[in-house]
């Protein structure tokens, strides 16, 4: 009698260098793919809305991909350890593989479901996949994580080289009775009333395929020129990777491999280094989202908000060009140049003197790369609360930083050439109230680092 593989989809949405998909196929069984919408297990954070866009269309992909070679992908939803359960008894699996995740909450639910899977007799494995080097074994020479992103990623590159990334399964074979699944469409990921999702459109195609092919153009096309214009929000030098690495529509060994070869390619591989620090800083610091990871922070004095400010940020409404042309950019394409996003979460923070985590969340719903490691860790980078902190406390300038790296208005013209010119706030002065307030900081008592 069968006893099928099944294999649980996370942030792993690929064919190729899937290592629970490759290893499933050895048992020489029927497989049974499926992905499970979990919004419903303890500490998990529901999905943005610009998230669940991209979702959608990437579990589409991957349902298309899977039906070209056999194989149904079931969609559930509900709590992922019950469901997963409940669907390797119903199937009579014999084994089931999953690659790893790393937030706290995710890593409950996969260790319960080990346990109760092994206690009746089910094979499970787990594998890494969606990072180059697992946050266990980058360590300081005392044994502890690093919190400084210079030595952790000079660690990173003294170990051996990043596994070469495997390649899809040259065969699969699905069950022949189907479990049943939901329908995509009635999961509700896509906005209706009203539909905001134009510009994501316009902007993006998700899926495996579309991945890699921008990862050749960004190698053939722009990585030559990345390090001299990345910061150049107008230039079109970055890789719009992220949210391909963030739904695993690509694996970072993938990307690795393939760029390393590359003349000039140092500079964009650090870029790789910075999500994996993200990722480490978030395995051993589970509530990244919601504390400061260096508590002196909790001292800083935040006034009391000003919804007429955060709205005016929000919808690109300051009057301060880069951060308006920032914004806007966001809510029409889901995405933000990197170094924008650093102006325009400075500017929240040092000048409208409003909390990071107003912020997080922000862009939590509205950016389609947002994951739960790099979206609160560089939220808190720019605050000052997080890990690789300057001695000192950065206020970004916008409009210096417009000055140098968008000297002829090209990408303000092209974002906010219709917003307020008149900013909603004196910059210079905000600017001596935000380092008046962090004088608070450096005055409190300083508590143990969390972590």
């Amino acid at each position: 009698m069968a006893s099928p593989s099944l294999v649980w989809f996370r942030d792993d949405l690929r064919l190729a260098d899937n290592p629970a998909l490759h290893a499933a196929p050895e048992r020489d069984e029927p497989l049974v793919a499926v992905f499970v919408l979990d919004e419903e297990s303890e500490g998990m954070r529901r999905l943005g809305g610009a998230a669940r866009w991209w979702l959608h269309h990437s579990l589409h992909s991957l349902r298309e991909g899977l039906r070209e070679r056999g194989v149904a992908l079931v969609l559930r939803r509900g709590p992922a350890g019950r469901v997963i359960e409940e669907l390797a008894h119903e199937v009579g699996a014999g084994a089931v593989y999953w690659n790893r995740r790393y937030g706290a909450p995710a890593r409950a639910v996969d260790a319960g479901l080990k346990s109760s899977l092994r206690a009746v007799g089910m094979e499970v494995s787990s594998f890494s996949a969606s990072l180059l080097h697992e946050p266990w074994t980058v360590t300081t020479g005392s044994g502890t994580h690093y919190s400084v992103f210079t030595p952790f990623w000079r660690a990173c590159l003294s170990l051996p080289a990043p596994r070469s990334p495997l390649s899809e399964p040259r065969t699969l074979a699905g069950t022949t009775a189907v479990p049943a699944s939901d329908t995509l469409d009635d999961w509700g990921l896509l906005p209706t009333t009203p539909d905001w999702a134009g510009g994501l459109r316009d902007t993006w195609e998700p899926g495996e395929p579309a991945a890699r092919r921008r990862l050749q153009e960004f190698l053939a096309e722009d990585l030559p020129s990345y390090d001299r214009a990345r910061d150049e929000p107008a230039a079109g030098a970055t890789s719009l990777l992220s949210p391909r690495l963030r739904w695993g529509e690509l694996s970072p060994f993938t990307v690795w491999h393939e760029a390393v070869g590359v003349d000039g390619a140092g500079g964009f591989l650090s870029e790789l280094g910075w999500r994996e620090f993200a990722w480490h800083t978030l395995f051993h610091s589970p509530d990244l989202a919601t504390k400061n990871l260096r508590p002196e922070f909790d001292a800083f004095p935040w006034p009391p908000l000003d919804p007429a400010h955060l709205d005016a940020w929000q919808h690109g409404e300051t009057g301060v060009p880069l951060v308006d042309a920032g914004m806007r950019e966001l809510w029409h394409t889901g995405y933000m140049h990197n170094r924008v996003r650093m102006v325009t979460a400075s500017f929240l923070i040092k000048n409208l003197l409003i909390d990071w985590r107003l912020g997080e969340e922000w862009f939590w719903d509205t950016l389609v790369d947002a994951d739960e490691a790099n979206n609160p860790f560089n939220w808190q980078w720019v605050a000052g609360s997080g890990a690789d902190a300057a001695p000192y406390f950065r206020v970004f300038n916008p409009e210096l930083q417009a000055k140098k790296f968008d000297p002829q208005n090209l990408y303000v013209s092209r974002w906010a050439g219709d917003a307020p010119t008149e900013p909603i706030v004196d910059l210079a002065a905000t600017r001596k109230a935000a380092l008046a307030a962090y004088d608070e900081v450096k005055r409190a008592p300083r508590p143990p680092a969390r972590g």
